[in-house]
C-alpha cells in the first residue's frame, strides 16, 4: 500500500549511455541515481532485469531470476583487477556512445569478450582471494536458482541454444547433477551471475543512501525456452514431451482484431496450489532481495487467463479460464508475513500485504479491481489510456484513488509527444475535449501531462524519461506486437548531456509544488 506522496522516473539500465554501447550498473548509473536525487525524486522504476533473448526484450527471458549479463559493468570488473585498461578500450564503442539506440549485435559481440576475459581472470585467482570468498558466499545464498539457471545455460550453450525440449547433447535432469562435459560452462553461467548480483547489490545501496527505492518488474508468463519451465515442468501446461498444450494471451478487443497471441506457456495453477505456490513465493522473494516493490504485470491473468490451444496462429479462439485469485495472493503474503505471536490474527487480514504494484490494464472487469482493492494493492493510472472519450470521466486525475500510481504513459506507449503528435493532432475533436485539462501546446504538452500526473490524487507518479525530456516518437521504448530486424524495440538509451541541470531544478520544483519531494 502507498502511504506517502512521492515520484519517479521510469528507465531501464539498458538505456543510460556508456562507451560500451549500453547501459550498465557502473558509474554511469551512479550519475543518473544523483541526478534523480538532485530533483527530488523517491522512486527509479526498471524494467525486468533478466537476460534477454532473440528480440532483446526483458519480457522474454531464459531464466526469470536471473540478471542479465549485459548489464554488467566493466569499468567495476576492471576496478575488481579482472579486466585491464586494454581490454576497456578494445570493447569500446566510442562511435555509438553518442547515438540514441543500442546496437545490440555489436555490443553483445564486444561484451562477450569481456565477460569472457573476466571469468578467465576470476578462475586464476587463489581460494584465499577475498572476490573468492565472496563468490563462496553468493553460492550458498543463492543455490535455490543459480544452480538450475546455470546448468539450463550450459546444457543449451552446449546444444547450439536449441529449445530444451530438442537438445540431445550432454542431457542432465534438473535434479542431477552437472555432467562433467559442462563443467566450464556451469561456472561460466555461476560467475556471470556472481559478477551481477554484486554489481546490482552496490548499485541499490548507492540508491538507498539517497532515500531512492528501485521499483522492479514480474512478468506474469514466462518462456516456454528458460530454465524456469525445463526446471518445473510438472508446474506448466505441458505435454510429455514438454510442448506447451494451452498457451497465454488475450482476447481480441478494440486495439487488435484477433488478440494478442503471446504464446507463452500457461500455469497449472492446480499443480502450483497443491505445492503451497513455492514457485511464485521463491520468485517474488529472489526479486525482493533486489528492489523494493515490483510492478506485477497483467494482474487481471491472476483473476482469470485467457487461455488458447497450442498451435493456433491467433488470440481469437480462447477462453477465460478462473486463476489461482485470493489463494495465490494470501499466499504470498503469508510468506512475507514475520512468524505469528499469540493473538495474532494477521493471516487472514488482507491489510497484511506484499510490496506489489498491480497492472490492472486493459479489459478489467469488476472482480480484478475487487481483488486488487482486497489485497490493499495500488493500481495504475495510464493518462494516455484515458482517451478516446471524454477525458478522464469518472475518474479525474484530482480524484484518483491515492493507493494508485499515476503515470503519463508506460514502457509500451509512444512518449507524450508522440501521442500527441499521432492521436491528437489527428483528432480535433478529442484535441478539443484534452484542452480541458491542457493548454495542448506541443511544445510542452509532455510537461503538461507531467504536472498532471504529479498533482493528481495518486501517492506515486512517474513518468518514464523520455517525457521528462520531451522526446518524440523516436524515443519510444517498445510497440507491442511488432517484431523483426527492422523493428527498434528496447534500444531507446538518451544521449550523454540530456540530463541537464535545467531540467533537473524544473522537475524539482514541481515535486517540491506538487508536495512529492523527498
Amino acid at each position: 500500500m502507498l502511504e506517502e506522496r512521492a515520484s519517479g522516473i521510469l528507465l531501464h539500465p539498458t538505456s543510460i549511455p556508456t562507451r560500451y554501447g549500453i547501459g550498465d550498473l557502473g558509474p554511469r548509473a551512479d550519475e543518473f541515481i544523483d541526478w534523480l536525487a538532485g530533483a527530488g525524486q523517491k522512486y527509479w522504476q526498471v524494467l525486468p532485469l533478466c537476460p534477454t533473448d532473440a528480440g532483446d526484450s526483458p519480457y522474454q527471458s531464459p531464466s526469470s531470476f536471473a540478471g542479465n549479463p549485459l548489464l554488467i559493468s566493466p569499468d567495476l570488473l576492471a576496478a575488481d583487477g579482472l579486466l585491464t585498461e586494454g581490454d576497456l578500450s578494445n570493447a569500446a564503442l566510442p562511435e555509438v556512445e553518442n547515438a540514441s539506440r543500442v546496437d545490440f549485435p555489436a555490443v553483445i559481440q564486444r561484451k562477450h569478450q569481456l565477460l569472457r576475459a573476466a571469468i578467465a581472470a576470476m578462475r586464476n585467482l587463489p581460494v584465499s582471494h577475498p572476490l573468492q570468498q565472496e563468490f563462496a558466499a553468493f553460492c550458498g545464498l543463492h543455490v535455490d536458482w543459480v544452480e538450475n539457471h546455470a546448468k539450463f545455460m550450459a546444457q543449451r550453450d552446449a546444444n547450439q541454444n536449441r529449445p530444451w525440449q530438442q537438445w540431445t547433447e550432454y542431457v542432465t535432469e534438473p535434479e542431477r547433477a552437472v555432467k562433467p562435459e559442462l563443467g566450464e560452462r556451469f561456472v561460466a553461467a555461476v560467475l556471470l551471475q556472481f559478477f551481477f548480483v554484486r554489481q546490482w547489490q552496490r548499485l541499490r545501496e548507492h540508491a538507498q543512501r539517497y532515500g531512492i527505492k528501485i521499483i522492479g518488474d514480474i512478468p506474469i508468463y514466462v518462456s516456454h525456452d528458460s530454465a524456469d519451465v525445463w526446471a518445473n515442468r510438472s508446474l506448466f501446461q505441458l505435454d510429455a514431451q514438454g510442448n506447451t498444450t494451452n498457451v497465454a494471451g488475450v482476447p481480441p478487443d478494440y486495439f487488435a482484431a484477433t488478440g494478442q497471441l503471446w504464446n507463452n506457456p500457461l500455469y497449472d495453477w492446480d499443480a502450483m496450489e497443491r505445492d503451497g505456490y513455492r514457485w511464485w513465493i521463491h520468485r517474488l522473494e529472489a526479486s525482493l532481495q533486489f528492489v523494493d516493490l515490483v510492478r506485477l504485470d497483467h494482474f487481471r491473468g491472476f483473476e482469470a487467463y485467457w487461455s488458447i490451444p497450442a498451435g493456433e496462429t491467433t488470440a481469437i479462439n480462447g477462453q477465460w479460464i478462473p486463476g489461482p485469485r485470493q489463494k495465490l495472493l494470501r499466499a504470498l503474503c503469508q510468506a512475507k508475513r514475520p512468524p505469528s505471536v499469540s493473538g495474532d490474527n494477521s493471516a487472514t487480514d488482507p491489510s497484511t500485504t506484499v510490496p506489489i504494484i498491480a497492472e490492472d490494464l486493459g479489459m478489467i472487469t469488476e472482480e480484478v479491481h475487487a481483488l486488487r482493492k482486497e489485497f490493499n494493492l495500488p493500481g495504475m493510472k495510464v493518462l494516455q489510456f484515458m482517451l478516446p472519450g471524454e477525458p478522464w470521466d469518472h475518474h479525474r486525475p484530482e480524484e484518483f484513488e491515492a493507493n494508485s500510481v499515476a503515470y503519463t504513459g508506460t514502457h509500451d506507449n509512444d512518449t507524450t509527444l508522440g501521442w500527441f503528435r499521432s492521436n491528437m493532432l489527428t483528432h480535433p475533436d478529442q484535441l478539443e475535449r484534452l484542452k480541458q485539462y491542457t493548454k495542448c501546446d506541443e511544445a510542452n504538452i509532455a510537461w503538461e501531462f507531467i504536472e498532471i500526473a504529479w498533482k493528481s490524487g495518486s501517492n506515486l507518479a512517474v513518468a518514464p524519461l523520455q517525457d521528462i525530456l520531451s522526446l518524440g516518437s523516436e524515443a519510444r521504448m517498445n510497440t507491442p506486437g511488432t517484431c523483426g530486424p527492422e523493428i527498434t524495440n528496447w534500444r531507446w538509451k538518451y544521449v550523454p548531456g540530456m540530463l541537464t541541470a535545467e531540467v533537473q531544478q524544473r522537475l524539482a520544483n514541481l515535486t517540491r509544488e506538487a508536495n512529492r519531494s523527498r
